[in-house]
């Protein structure tokens, strides 16, 4: 007596004609035809894999912090002490041209200019990646007050961030600097500033980004499910509002390390025997003529770095914009 069998399982039995199971091959290739699931932060890896140069912006900050960082394993091993002045050996050693042991050669008090150069980084970057994320940090968290709880509290903040933004706080931070004695001028002095009247712009951006998001279906249902205020603004609000404060923040380095080398090439912002670019360029002015590389190699380094910056911030954002084509 023939065996009962399911239609599901003579599917499964039945063979094609090179032997193989057809049901399982149509299985096989239905799956294959299936698209990849894409994450947000997959497409934003693969647009930004497509920007050359904010890859190369990136690969260039990288080599100038590792410097900066590194520095003490081998400047002063290989190019001598980029702050003490040896007197017994400058009036020989100043002025030299560029060699194989001096490779931007040494300024007017025979100090090599490429380690000071390398140690310039790691001040620049130091001020540039600190101010710029305790100005960020700030701003975000009064923007996303001002944004989500709106009303009075929201208005009040924002009005000290018209008032914020309405001063023209580069003139006010050489003021402050002037007043402040010249023991206490350094990297905090310069940090304070620039995080005291910069944290506005992320104030009022990120509030506009929490005003947008706050409006959406995903926020309103969480809304109606009885969520809590802060699991619904560190949950739903901040990963969806905060790519534009990403944005804003990589190129606030670039502002901040423009505002540190302008307050030290005056006198008031990084103070000797701390080497800062700016503070280079205001020592080899007086030696523009004749020697120019002593201002030459310090601006390098700023227009370099700055502009990296800048790069690298339209890359994020370019990779992070939803409505962009792939």
């Amino acid at each position: 007596m023939p065996e009962f069998m399911p239609d599901s399982e003579k599917k499964e039995h039945t063979h094609g004609p090179d032997g193989s199971h057809s049901e399982e091959l149509r299985t096989q290739s239905q799956i294959s035809k299936e698209p990849k699931t894409r994450t947000l932060l997959g497409d934003a890896l693969r647009k930004f894999s497509k920007n050359y140069l904010a890859i190369a912006a990136l690969i260039w900050i990288l080599i100038v912090a590792t410097a900066a960082i590194t520095a003490d394993l081998w400047v002063p091993q290989n190019f001598g002490d980029p702050f003490n002045i040896d007197t017994a050996t400058a009036a020989q050693r100043r002025h030299q041209s560029p060699s194989a042991e001096h490779p931007f050669g040494t300024d007017n008090m025979g100090r090599d200019v490429f380690g000071r150069v390398i140690y310039g980084a790691r001040v620049s970057l130091t001020v540039g990646f600190v101010a710029a994320a305790l100005a960020a940090v700030i701003g975000v968290f009064l923007g996303a007050i001002a944004g989500y709880v709106g009303k009075w509290v929201g208005a009040i903040i924002m009005r000290f961030v018209d008032i914020t933004l309405s001063i023209p706080w580069i003139l006010i931070a050489i003021l402050i600097m002037s007043i402040l004695p010249q023991e206490v001028r350094g990297v905090w002095s310069v940090i304070a500033v620039v995080v005291t009247f910069g944290w506005g712009a992320f104030a009022r951006l990120f509030r506009s980004s929490v005003l947008a998001v706050k409006e959406t279906d995903y926020v309103l249902a969480a809304k109606a499910l009885g969520a809590s205020s802060w699991r619904i603004m560190f949950k739903h609000i901040l990963p969806n509002a905060i790519a534009p404060t990403l944005v804003i923040t990589m190129m606030t380095i670039g502002g901040v390390i423009l505002t540190e080398s302008a307050l030290s090439f005056l006198g008031l912002g990084i103070q000797p025997p701390e080497v800062s670019w700016g503070r280079m360029i205001d020592d080899g002015r007086s030696f523009l003529a004749t020697y120019p590389t002593l201002v030459m190699y310090p601006g390098l380094a700023i227009l370099s770095t700055v502009l990296s910056f800048m790069l690298l911030g339209d890359g994020v954002r370019d990779a992070l914009d939803m409505k962009s084509k792939d």
